[in-house]
């Protein structure tokens, strides 16, 4: 289970059951909160299962049903600046910023990333990955690579 200061994975609409599984799968063995918000698959889906719903027991999991409702619960997250919206299109490389104890890492989901609204309105939180010649990573890729440089930062916390 995670820390009260572990990091928090939040996938907005995720779509494709076994990059929620590899996530999930990252989650319990790093320590770091999931927080996913509907609409999405079900979660007993046999491909999720395949991907890591065995590890599902070892996660600390909530579902919302809106970003509106996740938005509402995690405001001093936000204004606190502890939020990090990644996207092809964040305006900074995520190796540029330092994260803290307690960072919400936001994706969007495999077909349509976060939306122009929401960069827009967090553009100083804004992350992305340098890469070139392809549109995007796939979306577990991306969630483990800074997933890991933050737990990196923190001095890996809760991990030997």
């Amino acid at each position: 289970m995670s820390r009260p200061d572990a990091l928090t994975i939040v996938l907005v609409e995720p779509r494709i059951p076994p990059n929620t599984g590899n996530i999930a799968r990252l989650c319990a063995a790093t320590g770091t909160r999931l927080h996913l918000i509907r609409p999405l698959f079900r979660i007993d889906d046999a491909k999720l299962k395949r991907a890591g719903l065995d590890y599902w027991p070892l996660l600390d999991v909530r579902v919302f049903d809106t970003w509106a409702q996740w938005r509402d619960q995690h405001r001093e997250a936000i204004a606190a600046g502890r939020c990090w919206f990644v996207e092809v299109g964040g305006q900074q490389i995520y190796t540029e910023i330092q994260f803290r104890p307690g960072d919400y890492l936001i994706f969007g989901d495999e077909e349509e990333g976060l939306s122009a609204e929401l960069m827009a309105e967090h553009a100083e939180q804004t992350l992305r990955l340098p890469q070139q010649g392809v549109r995007s990573l796939n979306l577990s890729n991306a969630v483990a690579v800074i997933c890991y440089e933050a737990l990196r930062q923190l001095n890996w916390p809760g991990l030997h």
